[in-house]
């Protein structure tokens, strides 16, 4: 029971106490007091009738019948004559004892002893005997029903006067006790909030040490955030110009080429300092780690400016920029060449760049990016300066076909529901599926194939149809958990987050399942979310985690040390992006940052999970990290049953 309802209780069993003593008392003290009166008032009514019987000489018959007309004037029980020797000469008793309204119970719990009154009779100085007179006691115990209900009244209003003031307090008792246990609650959920200090000492001093508290966790926390980007720019960044190095772009750019959200098209630019060994001779180390400089200054903008943008050093010489979206790599490129020959203008004659661009579709494999790239890139170095090089492929078929024709065809497929989920596992370290990873497949054509996300979502993404896509991912994934009792998560884009009424509408589609149910469906958004729609990610958060569903963050990598405020997002788990984990088990330094990671997410209470895992060494490299559980190609060749 907790501290509050101790002491409501204690509250309630004090005044239920007083009021019933008080009801006892008084009435205990009233009956004592009636008990009294009537006593008083039957020796009364004896020495009165027994003075009116020593005015009659003697006389026998008019003695009888004036105590006869007293009887039947008065309210009396019984009255009785002794003659001087004891015996009675006249008695009379009522035949029908007055009736009381009070409760029988009431009357044999509080009986009345009333004696009655006795008083001598005499003619002169002779005695004739003595009168005993005995009343009515009806209306005593009615008199004492009365006192004892309007006593009880009284005492239950003031009962409940008591009561409310007593809550009133205990309100202004809970609040701050409240607030202590909100914030207990959110620093275990990794939410890290101080709160103003209440006026009662002892709650003052409770909630100083909690705020004491959260402000070093939070330190603690930011700290331990510094670290992993010192980490991170160490083990995965190039030490001189601070962009990653080749083996980390390789895997981001692989990873952004297999995710289904990106471009249908996109760009690539190689950018390559000409004859570096020749420019250490004639400049100097210096000069030259100079020009390297502005040029990785020159690409940084991109990824610091544009989300999903990636940048990186290859080599000494070689750079490379990740341009994801379509239409933008021919003006990239000459802003950035122009930018660079502003920026190398100074450092001295004889330095050369040149910039191989090309635009290719997405499904392309990398090896073909770069040999695209690396064609350009060759042609552009029999030039001198900073010279340019473009090539872009044919108009894919979407550009073709229209974009219109491309969004009727989405928003039919949508509106009939030509759609089905994919299930791919995620496993954890005792082999068992933890959840069921769920894309969407949309049958463009009625009489076509089901369509995988990347060859609709672009599109979708751009005539705003995600949000209609996400809601119908997430009615078929609770159909499914309420069909077979499967845990499945389903993507949600960044982009529907944007849209108004989304989330009211996934609680709508949420709350309408059984309870078992939600708890079955996760939903999870990729790694920008955090960043660039925070709010709405963590009203996403408040809107469905009280239901049971739970939220997630996927491709999650190397920014998560940059999300200050992450422990506020209202997270469940995190997914590892596969740039960040492939290759772990050939890279210590790798490995050291993927378990640094892990240690801070556990920190903030949130399981950690990696994805894109195609390597059976990996996966054992993961385990040791301490991972929660794998997803990708290796998981789903394992063929583990739920």
């Amino acid at each position: 029971m907790s501290l509050i309802r101790q002491i409501w209780c204690l509250v309630l069993g004090a005044v239920l106490a007083s009021v019933l003593g008080g009801v006892a008392v008084s009435t205990w003290s009233l009956r004592e007091l009636l008990q009294t009166q009537a006593q008083l008032k039957n020796n009364d009514n004896a020495n009165a009738l027994a003075l009116a019987l020593s005015q009659q000489k003697g006389d026998a018959e008019l003695m009888s019948l004036l105590i006869s007309a007293q009887f039947d004037a008065g309210a009396y029980e019984s009255v009785r004559w002794r003659d001087a020797q004891g015996k009675a000469v006249f008695e009379r008793h009522i035949e029908t004892p007055q009736t009381s309204h009070a409760p029988a119970w009431f009357v044999a719990v509080l009986p009345l002893s009333v004696a009655p009154g006795v008083a001598k009779v005499s003619d002169g100085w002779r005695a004739v005997g003595e009168v005993e007179v005995r009343g009515q006691t009806g209306y005593v115990h009615e008199a004492l029903w009365r006192a004892t209900l309007n006593s009880t009244l009284w005492l239950l209003l003031v009962g409940v006067v008591t009561g409310v003031a007593a809550a009133l307090v205990l309100s202004r008792l809970r609040r701050p006790l409240d607030t202590a246990v909100r914030q207990a609650e959110g620093v275990s959920q990794g939410r890290f909030e101080t709160v103003l200090e209440p006026q009662v000492p002892e709650m003052r001093k409770l909630t100083s040490a909690m705020n004491t508290m959260v402000v070093r966790t939070r330190q603690m926390f930011e700290a331990q955030a510094e670290q992993l980007r010192t980490l991170h720019h160490q083990l995965l960044c190039d030490e001189l110009t601070g962009l990653s190095h080749r083996r980390q772009f390789v895997a981001e750019l692989s990873s952004a080429l297999d995710r289904d959200d990106g471009p249908l098209r996109a760009g690539l630019v190689l950018v390559r300092l000409r004859d570096l060994p020749g420019l250490n001779q004639r400049l100097g180390h210096g000069a030259t780690d100079q020009a390297l400089m502005a040029i990785a200054q020159g690409l940084r903008v991109y990824p610091e400016q544009v989300r999903g943008c990636l940048a990186g050093r290859l080599n000494g010489s070689d750079f490379a920029l990740w341009l994801p979206a379509p239409g933008v790599v021919g003006d990239t490129a000459t802003a950035l060449a122009d930018a660079l020959r502003a920026g190398l203008q100074g450092l001295g004659q004889g330095i050369g760049v040149a910039l191989g661009a090309v635009e290719l579709p997405r499904d392309q494999p990398m090896s073909a990016w770069f040999a695209a790239a690396d064609a350009a890139l060759a042609r552009a170095e029999l030039g001198e300066g900073v010279v340019l090089e473009l090539r872009q492929a044919p108009p894919s078929e979407e550009v073709a076909q229209g974009e219109r024709a491309w969004r009727a065809l989405i928003s039919d497929a949508l509106a009939h529901q030509r759609s089905r989920l994919l299930e791919f596992p995620l496993i954890g370290r005792d082999r068992q599926v933890l959840h069921l990873e769920c894309p969407l497949q949309l049958k463009l054509n009625p009489l076509g194939e089901f369509e995988p996300a990347s060859r609709w979502l672009p599109l979708a993404l751009r005539h705003r149809l995600s949000a209609e896509a996400d809601l119908q991912v997430l009615a078929l994934a609770l159909q499914a958990a309420q069909h077979d009792q499967r845990a499945r998560c389903i993507n949600v884009a960044p982009a529907s987050l944007n849209d108004g009424s989304f989330i009211a509408r996934a609680r709508e589609l949420v709350q309408s399942a059984p309870s078992a149910v939600r708890r079955l469906v996760g939903v999870e958004v990729a790694e920008p979310a955090a960043v660039q729609n925070f709010e709405s990610l963590q009203e996403l958060g408040r809107q469905l985690r009280p239901l049971g569903t739970l939220v997630g963050l996927e491709h999650a990598g190397a920014g998560l040390a940059q999300i200050d405020r992450l422990f506020q997002a209202g997270l469940d788990y995190v997914k590892l992006d596969s740039s960040v984990v492939s290759g772990v088990s050939a890279d210590a330094g790798r490995a050291a940052f993927v378990r640094s990671l892990v240690v801070m997410l556990r920190s903030l209470a949130l399981k950690v999970y990696a994805e894109g895992v195609t390597d059976a060494l990996d996966a054992q490299a993961l385990w040791d990290c301490e991972l929660d559980g794998i997803t990708g190609p290796w998981a789903s060749a394992q063929g583990i049953k739920p």
